[in-house]
């Protein structure tokens, strides 16, 4: 594979990752974070026309962000990422970069558990997935009350560990870029 095609070096210190590797990392962040936001907001509301219309709509994001999230490990897999700067690698004891790939895994392994678990707590609970109402998927397991609360908890709790995992991540990034001064963001921000 050409090195020039996977990443592209806008100095010596930061290799970029190419424009669709940024996109597909941004828009997954941002619908990421609008999914935490709404799935948080409808948890409390009262039954109404308004919170099953927020779960339908919760429910077909998840599926796009389920096939984005299939996407982008395909884009990952054929297109190897920039390697750290030797200046990040050097200064990084060795429990960081064992957290590094911790959470990154973890992060790439959550992105589909959390829509995965959530279909099948919504086939358990009896309510189907139609994406955007047109296309229904098939149930991912038969409704069974007791499977569903499990489930429900389930989805809940991978999508808090994902969350948590989001938080090191943005950690990370904003202490090797102000407070250890590695300019990493650069790798990992749209161009022109």
């Amino acid at each position: 594979m050409n090195t020039d095609e996977t990443f592209q070096s806008s100095d010596s210190h930061a290799q970029s990752y190419t424009r669709t590797a940024v996109a597909m990392h941004w828009l997954l962040g941002m619908a990421l974070v609008g999914m935490f936001a709404v799935g948080y907001y409808m948890e409390d509301l009262p039954l109404s026309p308004a919170k099953l219309q927020l779960f339908n709509w919760h429910k077909w994001a998840g599926i796009c962000l389920l096939t984005l999230s299939v996407l982008r490990l395909l884009w990952r897999i054929t297109h190897r990422p920039p390697p750290l700067p030797a200046d990040i690698q050097n200064d990084m004891p060795a429990w960081q970069h064992h957290a590094h790939y911790l959470t990154q895994y973890s992060m790439y392994g959550l992105f589909f558990l959390v829509p995965l678990v959530g279909w099948a707590y919504s086939s358990a609970a009896g309510f189907p997935v139609v994406v955007f109402g047109v296309l229904p998927l098939p149930d991912f397991v038969p409704a069974n009350e007791a499977l569903a609360e499990l489930l429900k908890a389930w989805h809940e709790g991978t999508a808090m560990a994902l969350a948590i995992l989001i938080l090191l991540h943005v950690a990370a990034a904003i202490k090797h870029q102000w407070v250890d001064k590695h300019a990493l963001l650069q790798r990992m921000w749209p161009r022109r």
